[in-house]
Order: structure tokens, then sequence, then C-alpha cells
């Protein structure tokens, strides 16, 4: 296998031409990377458009992955996962007489979900998890079921995010099974779970039968950030191949980065060259970690194997008080609130790391667990669609006044980027004590 981006870079670089073209850096040192940094000169090909170099390398990425079609992104899963929602939308309007065009979705979803929902004109019936947090569960096949058999039209797609911020995998070859009955195409935001392919046994989406998938190559591959794939199944309808790449440039920037390109392109050489058993021996170190902490008495969330999540208040502390005391020690984690901490691995942390980790957790005295637990987490109803609540006139006002108003913005940071109300919601009390929870103090309200 061939890096063909990589290798068209290389040769112009080595040309030492004069560039008279985009990007104003010309090709000087700024931060170092500058001179492998290109635009769609003649034969770099174009990624909307891709015939040349580019096809090849998706091509490459496609035969690993084992797609029926793999398209990188240069905007992480958000770009994927706006562009599988149009695609599914469209072929539902192309295939079926007029009729409500709505999604059936998991309700921890990432914001861009929600985006693609405001651009795209779409409803959605909610899905809640069945787990102990807003931002994670599994979502129940048994649901899923009990949701598509009680309607007269049936949604346009059913919308998974799976493995979730905190770890949690569903069962996507039983909920496939589910969509497949009702003839239903299922999306899966795997934005967290690219490296789920390469395990002794695959538990990627496209190999348990979702229709369309997305991953974020940069955050459990040695990618840069924002590189990303959308994947197509094989046995999905050649509508949702045929029309890939116009919805990518429906939604992506016209000035893709070839940096990322490269990053993409040279992934597939390393995915190629042991990268499977060099994975493999990182998960049974990991393995050992995880298992030598719950010995210590910390409590672990999740399943994924490549994520590590502490349900902290259970050793006596805040999620926030063990991420400031790591952080200290020089290990930054990913992500903490006042109930969990979230470390995301990968075999490129080597078990240096790991013995770090346990080093810093088994310094710290165990205390009496912090019994309060967050607010139960109470679905508001949706008053509004998303789009004519985003598009409306608006205003920030505190959260304490919010009772009854209607949401317009997403009112989400990233991480996690899962809301609490979605716009076109009507904001209920247990809403508010969430929010307030998770410090969010302010929110923009349809005026």
């Amino acid at each position: 296998m061939k890096a063909p981006i990589c290798d068209f870079i290389n040769k112009y670089v080595s040309n030492d031409v004069q560039r008279l073209h985009m990007p104003g850096h010309k090709g000087k040192s700024f931060l170092g990377c500058e001179i492998l940094d290109i635009t769609e000169v003649l034969g770099a090909d174009a990624l909307y458009s891709a015939n040349g170099i580019i096809r090849e390398s998706e091509e490459n990425a496609s035969s690993i992955f084992e797609s029926g079609a793999t398209y990188y992104s240069c905007e992480g899963s958000s770009l994927s996962v706006r562009a599988m929602c149009y695609l599914a939308r469209a072929y539902a309007i192309a295939n079926r007489q007029g009729g409500r065009l709505w999604a059936l979705a998991g309700r921890n979803a990432h914001s861009s979900f929600l985006s693609a929902s405001v651009l795209l004109d779409f409803e959605i019936e909610w899905l809640s998890a069945e787990g102990e947090s807003y931002l994670s569960g599994n979502i129940s096949p048994k649901a899923i079921e009990k949701a598509l058999s009680s309607v007269d039209i049936l949604p346009f797609c059913v919308y998974i995010t799976s493995p979730d911020y905190l770890g949690n995998i569903s069962d996507i070859k039983e909920i496939s099974r589910v969509c497949k009955k009702y003839g239903v195409p299922l999306l899966v935001d795997n934005a967290h779970g690219a490296y789920l392919k390469f395990l002794e046994n695959s538990k990627h989406p496209l190999d348990l039968g979702a229709t369309m998938c997305c991953d974020s190559a940069h955050k459990t591959l040695p990618s840069l950030t924002g590189g990303g794939y959308l994947h197509i199944s094989k046995d999905a309808p050649k509508f949702f191949g045929s029309n890939a790449k116009s919805a990518l440039a429906l939604f992506g920037s016209s000035s893709p980065s070839y940096l990322i390109l490269a990053s993409l392109d040279n992934l597939n050489l390393y995915l190629c060259d042991g990268y499977q058993e060099k994975l493999c021996s990182f998960l049974s170190e990991v393995r050992v970690l995880k298992k030598n902490l719950v010995a210590l008495g910390y409590t672990l969330v999740g399943n994924e194997e490549l994520k590590l999540t502490i349900r902290a208040k259970d050793y006596g502390y805040l999620g926030s008080e063990l991420y400031s005391t790591l952080y200290e020690k020089g290990l930054v984690c990913e992500f903490s609130d006042k109930d969990y901490l979230v470390m995301m691995l990968a075999p490129e942390n080597g078990k240096k790391a790991l013995d770090a980790i346990f080093s810093a957790l088994s310094a710290i005295p165990k205390k009496a667990p912090i019994l309060d637990t967050p607010p139960r987490f109470f679905p508001c109803k949706a008053v509004m669609s998303p789009k004519s609540a985003y598009m409306s006139e608006s205003e920030e006002i505190d959260i304490k006044n919010a009772t009854g108003r209607i949401m317009a913005g997403l009112s989400v940071s990233c991480p996690p980027a899962v809301a609490v109300v979605a716009c076109g919601e009507e904001i209920n009390e247990g809403a508010i004590k969430m929010l307030k929870y998770y410090g969010i103090d302010k929110c923009r309200v349809v005026k």
C-alpha cells in the first residue's frame, strides 16, 4: 500500500517551486509544518471531487476498514454527522411520498447532531439511555423496537452514539437487527471508537450492521486533530455512496487541510504495519491497570477498553479534584466534572503512562464516599422544531428565570458537547437543576 498524498506533498516540496497560490505562508516556517501545507494545486486532487491521489488514499482506508466506501473529513466527526443526516434524510425524501421527516436518536447525542437538525430542519424523538448519567448509558434495542413498532410514519434514521463520552458501548449488532427489520437506516456516531475495528474481534459499527458511521481518527488513532472518516457499509443503498461527497461539501470547508489529509493518508500505512498487535498488547496492560485500580477501591464506569472513567465520588472526591491532583503530577486528563474523571488512552501512551496513572491514583488516600448524586434527568417537552427555535429572535437570560421558556441555543460546552436541553424544548424545573449542577448559569431562549 502506498501513501499517495504524502508522496505528492514530499515531491512537491523537493521541487522547491515558487508558491504563487494559497496559503499565504508560502511554505516558510512559522510553526514548522508550513512546508507541507499546500492547497489544491495541479496534481493534488480535491477532497470533494476526488479522482486522483485523495481518491486512491480513501480507497486504501476503505480496504482497511472493509467498508463499502470511506471518505475523509478534515473537520472531525462533526462534518460526517451532518453529512450522514443529510444522506439519510435525502434518501427518505427520494423514496417515499411526503410525510413527517424525523429521526429517532439517543439523548446523549453530540451537539453536531443538534446542529444537523437545525440546518436540515428535521424533528427528533429522543431515546433516553439506560445509565447513571445524561452523558452516558446503553440505548436498549427493545426501546428502539417499541418506538418503531408504534408509529405510522417511520423515522428517516435511527441515530446512536456509541461509544459515548463516559465509555459505554451499546448493543449495535442487535440494534441494527431491529433497524433492518423496519427498513430504517442505522447511523452510528463512532467518533470515540475508530480503534474498535482493530480489536481481536472487531466491535466496529460497520461490522455490527450499521448503515453508516463516522470515526474521529484523531480521538483514538495517531492522526492530527480534525482527521475523521465517513464510512458507508457494503450493503447500504447506492444512493449514499453516490451522494456522499456532495453531502460532505455542503457542510465542509472549501479549504480542507492538506496536513490533515496527509495525516490520514500516512495513517493507512501505520494501521497496516502491526497496529492490531500493538493495540492488543497495550490493551492487556490497560486491563491490568483497571483491575489494580478496582483493587484500590476505585469504581470504574463503562465497557470501552481504551477509556478509563472513574466515578470519583465513590472514592471520596469530586472528579474535578482528581483531575487537579493528576494535572499537578503531569497527567492531563480528557474531562472531569463533579462526578467523573475521564482518561482517553492509546498505544502511543505506552506502559510508562499507565504506570504513572497507577502511581498517582494509588497515592491518593481513599475517603468516605460523597453521597450526593446529580439531579435526575427529566426530558423537556419539544414545543418548536429545532430550526424554528434556533432561528427565532432570542435573548440570554439567567437559568434561574428560565422555567417555561423555550431553549433557542445549544447551551453546551465541549467537552462533553451533550445538551441537557435541546433547542426547541420548553425548559422545566428538572432541567434547571441539572444546568445549575453542571455550572451553566445562563442560556439563550426564544424571545
